[in-house]
């Protein structure tokens, strides 16, 4: 929902994957995600017009390294591999695909800025070096809640930390069927076995261990 306030974790839940860089390309017709900052400290120069419909975002620097100033070297086309990065993988696209953007207002706490169209880019001088310029519109574009999501491509039997607090929030740390606060587990609703993931929240619960060790690998 546009301009609803998220914490962090509420952010990786949605988007079902740990948000730990500003850009995530997606190829279309899957919508990509980008996460933006407006603050004195942000390190990237983001713009957002008035009325939060005209977006102009930044894109990423090298990595920092010894002996490398991240600002006073030209933002890359390629890694060192030789594989694309996020900003060439987004300029590819330009005008073919769409971007939820995220806003941080504060440290753990973001605002969903809505869902944008990529329209174009520009790789122009900035200080002495190059950089991506991504010119975005707010969309009213129907999209199907499923193409936005950020998913693994194979389920996990791992459940990361975002999605134990995630789900830790939701359940209110007690078991989902006799509310007991003790003994707890995290459990796959549909188990590892039969191809359930540790990556996304809808398939976590919490479990006493009661509970979870009568489950078994059944189906409930």
């Amino acid at each position: 929902m546009r301009d609803e306030i998220l914490t962090y974790w509420e952010m990786c839940a949605r988007e079902n994957g740990s948000l730990q860089r500003g850009m995530y390309f997606r190829e279309p017709p899957a919508a990509s995600v980008v996460l933006m900052s407006r603050r004195p400290s942000a390190p990237y120069e983001d713009s957002l017009s008035e009325d939060g419909t005209e977006l102009e975002y930044e894109g990423h620097d090298v990595h920092k390294s010894p002996g490398v100033d991240p600002k006073r070297v030209d933002q890359p086309w390629e890694l060192a591999s030789g594989r694309l990065t996020e900003n060439a993988k987004f300029a590819n696209v330009a005008g073919k695909t769409l971007v939820r953007v995220y806003e941080k207002l504060k440290d753990g706490i973001w605002s969903d800025r809505g869902l944008f169209r990529l329209v174009d880019y520009d790789y122009r001088d900035s200080g002495g070096r190059k950089v991506f310029k991504f010119r975005m519109r707010l969309t009213d574009e129907d999209l199907d809640p499923e193409r936005v999501v950020i998913r693994d491509s194979e389920p996990s039997r791992v459940i990361p930390s975002w999605v134990k607090q995630a789900v830790y929030k939701r359940d209110k740390g007690r078991c989902v069927i006799c509310g007991a606060d003790d003994e707890l587990h995290f459990d796959h609703d549909l188990p590892y076995s039969l191809g359930g993931t540790g990556m996304s929240p809808q398939n976590i619960r919490i479990l006493c261990a009661r509970h979870n060790l009568s489950k078994g690998a059944r189906i409930e």
